[in-house]
């Protein structure tokens, strides 16, 4: 090959660099490793973009229900606070602590309310060892009572949350 038509190369594969936009030439993120029962590992940190990375990793139908929650919650709770901890996203308000986490399992996503013993009518989900937390499993296909996980929300937002 001449220098002629390797300088045109290197002119052409310039002249296309240039024109692509920036978030092409940024290289992609890793993808995101599933821990147990597909549960998203995403790094410790405050604020919406590690929860809405933790809810773009969760798998199949469960991200459906990720996106649920997350529009339920901040329709219901406007001022809330959200962060990633424990490769689970929680949400709470500022300076009253974590007053609900969710977790992804193999058959099902699970809401934790971690004041579940004082919301009306009682979530379902609690064992002895539980303590205060109840909780509330989520499985491919049943039905979403939004009223009933609204109402939980509401309440739960305004009682003194997990504090870490």
């Amino acid at each position: 090959m001449t220098d002629d038509k390797k300088q045109t190369k290197a002119q052409r594969t310039s002249r296309i660099s240039e024109a692509s936009p920036p978030a092409a030439k940024a290289a992609k993120a890793p993808p995101v490793k599933l821990l147990s029962g597909g549960n998203p590992q995403i790094a410790k940190a405050d604020g919406d973009a590690p929860v809405q990375a933790y809810i773009a990793a969760m798998p199949g139908w469960k991200r459906d229900i990720g996106h649920w929650l997350d529009s339920m919650i901040v329709r219901n709770v406007p001022s809330v606070r959200k962060a990633v901890k424990w490769n689970s996203p929680l949400y709470g308000i500022e300076g009253q602590g974590w007053f609900l986490g969710v977790h992804v399992f193999t058959h099902y996503v699970r809401v934790t309310f971690f004041c579940g013993r004082s919301l009306r009518p009682l979530p379902p989900g609690g064992t002895e060892r539980s303590r205060d937390a109840r909780w509330v499993d989520i499985r491919e296909g049943a039905p979403l009572d939004e009223a009933q996980m609204a109402m939980w929300v509401k309440q739960a937002a305004t009682l003194p949350g997990f504090l870490s």
